[in-house]
């Protein structure tokens, strides 16, 4: 049974915690996206200039064999509940598996009960509605937009990184600003406006440097600079790999930028001293096999050990942590428990898969010698060798990390002490070493596999969310998870699992655009320039009428008079469901599913 401290418990933790709550650091845990551990000028990076996070690298202690998963929302759950990410449900960046098992206390449940202030400004990716969202997970301020990246399908229509619309405690609003600017600014005014008697933890996981690479034009200008005097890092890419990686360059000049800002903001408010300072990244590189990887093989998605080892530097002058290299295999996990550690707040789950590592940043004692565990659910296009399904979670997609070896896939071993590229599978020359590892993988697999496959459920008809927005992120394996695959009609369909909160009548409103678009049903949209890009033109389907299923009723219709969705009003039962949906051609034959449901409880 994972580990849940009960309410009344939370209550009398929170009455002494704020006790002592003035005593304890604030903290501040930044998490870039798609940023690997090259994309640093201090990691050797020849062409990228990162001074600020450079010195908070010298500043810090630096956890020097660091691992997340390779994809973010198994990290940012591993991150946010210190369980592995097949104890606490969130597995995959979409299809129904990015939502953190609500009886986990998280990290904000945590800080927020011992007498801190909490918020997060940002990327969240772990469930858009009740009760997944940050609200619901002890975050007592929220500026953040939904699923994987800025212009995913749940995300405000046509979001471009510029002046767009977030959601600001659990209401939409539209700001001014580029959104790493935005971000960040938005943490800094919150830490300044709030009682500053109180510690506060301020959560900044950026969007930046993920796909689509948006970025102020000005911070391009330097990245083409240094590509020009090192023409060797680029001479294998065409002119538009080039220019994707100089966008994706300057998104970092920008995060480095803002971190400079930040520092200046603690230092000019007397928090630097008292603030611990996190830094890490959510996954291996998108773009650093194509120009600079540090060493390693692989990126992003891949077990390589560039797909999940990345930068991790921890900062406290007040706390007596010095500049110092901390080996010894640590894991994203881990974090949680370190943090509490450190903040001195004991009253934690005790069935972690993290462990602190507070002794050891303090240099007291050694990281102690340890197998990990990685894996995670692909998505359905990233095939791997192991299985023709990926997507459903299974024992033989891990990677098994004990010191310098590497077993990937139960089936190849190798040695980082000889071979850091990992070129050589040296697995039919150390079978004990295959052997103890793969113990390790099945004990681990012991302990997860009955219930990896249980879907966690949004609640729908809840006084906490009523009407409630579905999107076709949540088809329960299924990926449709960008507003380019809404605009080119992606033809797939999926089904929600939910849990109806209330009995009662309820109207479900399909839609193949969401509704702030405007759009019909049948119709398409042309190919949009927004501030520093297009997004592609659109493809019309023939809808002409609509399915629903949910709690044993099926009904069929046609759209409403303003053509743009199809309205059902149904009596549901409390309890679990599934709903799914049918967009229909002339004939009667189905084109896909719904991309939008919009759901409500009606209360008369």
């Amino acid at each position: 049974m994972l580990g849940r401290i009960h309410s009344a418990v939370l209550v009398a933790i929170s009455i002494t915690g704020i006790a002592a709550a003035a005593e304890r650091p604030n903290v501040i845990l930044i998490m870039t996206d798609d940023q690997g551990y090259g994309d640093l000028s201090c990691h050797g990076n020849p062409v990228l200039s990162t001074p600020h996070l450079d010195k908070l690298a010298s500043e810090s202690v630096r956890l020097t064999d660091f691992h997340v998963a390779p994809m973010c929302t198994p990290t940012r759950g591993q991150l946010l509940s210190g369980y592995d990410a097949f104890r606490n449900g969130a597995m995959n960046v979409s299809s129904g598996r990015t939502l953190l098992r609500p009886e986990l206390l998280t990290m904000a449940d945590l800080f927020r009960s011992a007498g801190y202030r909490t918020g997060i400004f940002g990327k969240w990716h772990l469930g858009d509605n009740y009760p997944f969202r940050p609200s619901d997970r002890g975050f007592d301020e929220s500026l953040w937009f939904p699923s994987s990246h800025i212009n995913a399908v749940p995300d405000y229509w046509d979001n471009d990184y510029f002046d767009d619309t977030y959601i600001h405690n659990d209401e939409l609003e539209q700001y001014s600003g580029y959104c790493t600017d935005l971000f960040f600014g938005k943490a800094m005014d919150w830490i300044e406006q709030e009682d500053s008697e109180q510690p506060f933890f301020a959560y900044i996981p950026l969007n930046a440097a993920h796909w689509p690479h948006f970025v102020p034009d000005r911070f391009r200008a330097g990245i083409r600079k240094s590509l020009e005097e090192h023409p060797e890092v680029v001479e294998h890419l065409a002119d538009a790999g080039r220019a994707e990686l100089v966008s994706f360059l300057a998104m970092i000049a920008n995060i480095d930028e803002n971190f400079g800002n930040m520092d200046r903001f603690l230092d000019e408010k007397d928090l630097f001293d008292n603030t611990i300072v996190i830094f890490l990244t959510d996954n291996g590189s998108t773009m650093g096999e194509k120009y600079f990887n540090a060493g390693m093989r692989g990126r992003k998605t891949q077990l390589w050990e560039g797909g999940h080892r990345v930068p991790c530097f921890l900062r406290w002058p007040g706390g007596g942590l010095t500049s110092r290299d901390v080996d010894g295999l640590t894991q994203v996990q881990d974090l949680l428990p370190t943090l509490m550690d450190l903040a001195n707040i004991s009253e934690i789950p005790d069935d972690l898969d993290g462990i602190s590592l507070a002794s050891a940043l303090r240099g007291e004692t050694e990281v102690p010698d340890r197998m990990l565990v990685i894996n995670y659910s692909r998505m359905p296009q990233f095939q791997e060798k192991y299985t023709e399904t990926p997507h459903i979670p299974a024992r033989e997609g891990a990677a098994v990390l004990w010191g310098n070896w590497r077993l990937l896939e139960d089936r190849e071993l190798y040695n980082l002490a000889e071979d850091p590229h990992q070129d050589h599978d040296v697995a039919a020359e150390h079978p004990e070493v295959v052997s103890q590892m793969r113990s390790s993988l099945n004990d681990w697999w012991d302990g997860v596999k009955d219930n990896v496959l249980e879907p966690q459920r949004v609640i729908i008809g809840s006084d906490h969310e009523n009407p409630s927005k579905l999107t076709a992120c949540e088809w329960l394996d299924v990926f449709v998870d960008q507003q380019k695959q809404i605009r080119q009609g992606t033809l797939a369909n999926g089904a929600w699992h939910l849990t109806v909160d209330q009995p009662g009548n309820y109207t479900f409103k399909l839609r193949r655009w969401p509704r702030e678009s405007g759009l019909k049903l049948a119709e398409t949209v042309p190919q949009t320039e927004v501030t520093d890009g297009t997004y592609v033109k659109g493809n019309a389907l023939p809808i002409h009428s609509g399915r629903i299923r949910i709690g044993g009723i099926e009904k069929s219709g046609m759209p409403d008079p303003d053509g743009q969705s199809l309205t059902f009003q149904l009596p549901l039962e409390a309890g679990q469901t599934e709903l799914q949906t049918w967009l229909l051609n002339e004939s009667g034959e189905p084109i896909c599913g719904a991309y939008y449901v919009y759901v409500e409880r009606l209360t008369e």
